[in-house]
């Protein structure tokens, strides 16, 4: 009897002994899952920290490169002149020239008279080859869409539009006929004429009616503050005309640039000196300008020099004066050709109470009258709106400083 109590003792303890094993593997299994997972949680981190820091590495690295960019000395721009036994010589951006060493990584065959380079500034040994580049002024005066103005827009001027387009237009049209006869054409023509007579008119009708590259300019754009920089400029001008040809250049106020030299002059007539002689070495230089033509304006042609006046350069001097009786009543037309005018209304009467009216007065004048009209609210444009409108004109033109007349409008 006691052996089999010791027996099913014996027996309860296994089972006791299984059980507590049971719950320490199970707190194992536990414990381990969580390790596992909190290993795998860190080792995620890991990876994020390690991305990061490859992040904030490259940032540093490309912090570092733009702060010695920053602390680098600035490059001086230069022009090759020639090329002398592995040397070259440069004209700096001041106008000095020097004898430099030349980077030997650089390609030597692009070294050739008139390339821009870099010159480093402690050395000047050239540094960079550096692309052809136009002034903005210069690359900016190209007129991509034609104005919209046409010859028809433009009344009382038929026999200067007829000698513009012998001198600019026809050279382009039929060039071997000017061979054949055996004549050069035409280089430029100069319009001259008072404020307001449509030699800018002229200039822009020529845009729109030609293929050619249209490149315009005001002459004191010209006029530039530093030595060498003015002839520069103009130098670029007719390069790109000529990459660009056919071309026209339209230079407007050209007595700028243009006026007499002076035997006595300050530092800033002689840069404009400069400028001129530049200009008439171009037009009248060692290269063909066939297929580059030259419009100036100016309403003072009495202060241009002569030797820009003689024939070679300006071949032809178109003069547009003030309009007479008939041409007025021709720009008259012109500008009131989509406005609604009352019966009875001659623009014979119009051109003959606006003498000495230029065409831009004449333009102001519709306009006004226009305004006149709109403003009291009416679908046409009367007799009355018209006298009012040309004797503000008028008194603006005799008094532009001072107060218009009152009651103009009662």
């Amino acid at each position: 009897m006691a052996s089999e109590a010791d027996e099913g003792s014996g027996g309860l303890d296994d089972l006791e002994n299984q059980a507590s094993r049971k719950d320490a593997l199970d707190s194992l299994r536990m414990d381990y899952q969580e390790l596992t997972d909190k290993a795998q949680q860190l080792l995620t981190e890991k990876l994020f920290l390690e991305n990061e820091f490859d992040q904030l590495k490259k940032r540093t690295s490309r912090l570092e490169e733009e702060l010695s960019n920053i602390r680098t000395p600035p490059l001086i721009i230069g022009f090759i002149q020639d090329i002398l036994d592995g040397q070259a010589i440069v004209r700096s951006s001041n106008g000095t020239v020097f004898m430099v060493s030349v980077n030997r990584r650089l390609d030597s065959t692009n070294l050739k008279p008139g390339s821009r380079v870099a010159l480093n500034q402690d050395t000047l040994s050239v540094v960079e080859i550096l692309s052809d580049s136009w002034d903005p002024l210069v690359s900016n005066a190209e007129i991509l869409d034609s104005p919209e103005v046409e010859y028809g827009s433009i009344g009382g001027l038929e026999e200067q539009i007829r000698e513009l387009k012998e001198a600019i237009e026809l050279p382009f049209e039929n060039p071997e006929a000017f061979s054949k006869f055996g004549i050069d054409p035409p280089k430029g023509v100069l319009l001259t004429g008072p404020p307001g007579t449509g030699k800018t008119m002229l200039a822009k009708a020529v845009a729109n009616s030609t293929k050619a590259t249209f490149l315009g300019l005001v002459g004191a754009e010209l006029a530039q503050k530093y030595i060498g920089e003015g002839g520069r400029m103009v130098r670029e001008l007719f390069e790109l005309a000529k990459q660009k040809s056919p071309a026209i250049i339209f230079i407007d106020e050209i007595d700028s640039i243009g006026s007499k030299r002076l035997d006595v002059a300050t530092s800033g007539d002689r840069e404009v000196q400069r400028t001129l002689m530049q200009l008439l070495s171009e037009i009248d230089g060692f290269e063909n300008l066939d297929n580059v033509k030259v419009i100036a304006a100016t309403n003072r042609p009495e202060l241009l020099d002569a030797a820009l006046l003689r024939p070679g350069r300006f071949d032809r001097i178109i003069q547009i004066p003030i309009p007479d009786l008939v041409a007025r009543e021709t720009i008259f037309g012109v500008h009131t050709k989509s406005m609604p005018l009352s019966k009875g209304l001659k623009l014979s009467y119009l051109a003959s109470i606006s003498e000495g009216f230029s065409g831009a007065e004449i333009k102001s004048s519709v306009v006004e009258a226009g305004i006149s009209a709109i403003s009291e609210n009416r679908k046409s444009v009367t007799k009355k709106d018209f006298i009012n409108a040309i004797k503000k004109v008028e008194n603006n033109r005799k008094n532009p400083s001072g107060p218009a007349n009152e009651g103009l409008y009662a």
